[in-house]
Formats: structure tokens, sequence, C-alpha cells
């Protein structure tokens, strides 16, 4: 039996246009979704994608189960006419929720398609990349209690330079939390900008300068001076 496709692949009525809206793929939203890179009104649009695939999957399903009925080779009487009218009336229902569902997601897409056309995010380096996916899983600025040297710590122990930390900054990519103490640890997030950067499209250039965006495969203790 072939299984169904996940949700994000089921395809619905909007996804042409909310991948001209995103400038990317569908699957490639629910993958930023996933990993926490999108702003508020794409997340929005993404849960409401997904939630609009599930339903389009269950019309499909309602859908081919009403076929298979009227294909089948069962005899034709009133068990028949009750089988299809139920599977007739589940369809309509599935049906009714989808269109729910589109609507809700066409209203969340409707700022995204209508919204002033955003600066390009910056060419990054590939360190800076890395840099920006590690502080996406959650990143602390701390400073030691004895030496005062800066360190930016990360759950993938990617190296964070406190000067690349500031350099990031200034690129409006990442902000800190100063109203944490750097002896307890500033927490560092990424800005819409910096989320932006990670999520545009990316053209083809240079070795190193624009990376397939992933984690990378290597631990590297942090290492960082003031």
């Amino acid at each position: 039996m072939t299984r169904p496709p996940p949700d994000g692949l089921v395809p619905t009525a909007l996804d042409q246009r909310i991948e001209a809206a995103v400038g990317y793929g569908i699957e490639e939203l629910h993958r930023h979704r996933d990993s926490g890179l999108l702003d508020v009104p794409h997340a929005t649009l993404a849960d409401a994608h997904r939630e609009l695939a599930a339903a389009e999957r269950d019309v499909t399903f309602h859908r081919a189960r009403l076929a298979r009925l009227a294909a089948s080779e069962l005899p034709v009487d009133q068990t028949l006419f009750a089988s299809i009218d139920r599977a007739l009336g589940q369809l309509a229902q599935a049906a009714v929720v989808r269109d729910a569902k589109q609507a809700t997601a066409a209203e969340a897409l409707q700022p995204i398609e209508t919204a002033a056309p955003r600066q390009a995010p910056p060419r990054l380096a590939a360190k800076d990349v890395a840099a920006l996916l590690a502080i996406a899983q959650g990143a602390k600025l701390h400073e030691h209690l004895v030496t005062h040297r800066l360190a930016v710590a990360t759950p993938t122990r990617t190296r964070i330079s406190y000067p690349q930390l500031q350099r990031l900054e200034a690129m409006g990519l990442v902000v800190r939390d100063t109203t944490h103490p750097v002896q307890a640890g500033q927490p560092v997030a990424l800005t819409d900008t910096g989320r932006a950067a990670l999520t545009a499209p990316r053209r083809s250039g240079p070795p190193g300068t624009t990376p397939a965006l992933h984690p990378p495969a290597f631990p590297a203790v942090s290492r960082t001076r003031r």
C-alpha cells in the first residue's frame, strides 16, 4: 500500500502563489518553519499551509473512497446506496473544512504578497551562515568572572568569536538581550533581517561565499577575546 505524502507535499490551490510570494518552494518553507528561522508572518503562513494541506489530503481520501464504492462489484442495493450516501456526506464535509483552511491560508498570505519589497539580504560568508544557524538554535554571550574574556556559547559548539558577533550585530543580523548581565549570559537571537538572510534564495557564487544552509557536522570549541 502506498503511503500518503507528508502534509507539506500535498498539492494545494495556493502553492504557486505562496512560492511566488516567499521566493522558494513549499518544502523549504516548512523546513524553515521547523527550524525556527521564519518571522511571524511567514511562520503563520507556513502553519496555515500545513493545515490546508492536511485538509486537502482528507478531501482526496474521501474522494477516492467514494470512487472505489461506485466502481465496486458490490450488489446494487440499499446497502450500497447507504454507503455511497455516507461517503458523499463525508466528502462534502471535508471540502467545507478544506475551503475554510484555504481561506485562512489566503488571509495569511495576503500581507506577504502586498508588503513592500524588502532590501536584499547581505551576501554571507560560510562562517557567518554557520554562526547564524547556531544562534538560531539558542546562544548566549558570557563573560568569564576571572579572565573577563567574552565567549559565545551555542548548542552546536560552533565557533563564534566576539568580533564576529559584533560584526553580525552591526549588520543587523543578530541582537543581544542586554537586560541580562554578561556574567550570567546575554541571550543572542536572530533579527528578522538575520532570518531573511538564512531563508532567502541564494545565487551561485565563489566557493565559500554561498554555502549550503545546514549546521556544520564538526564540533568546535568557542574561543573569543575582548
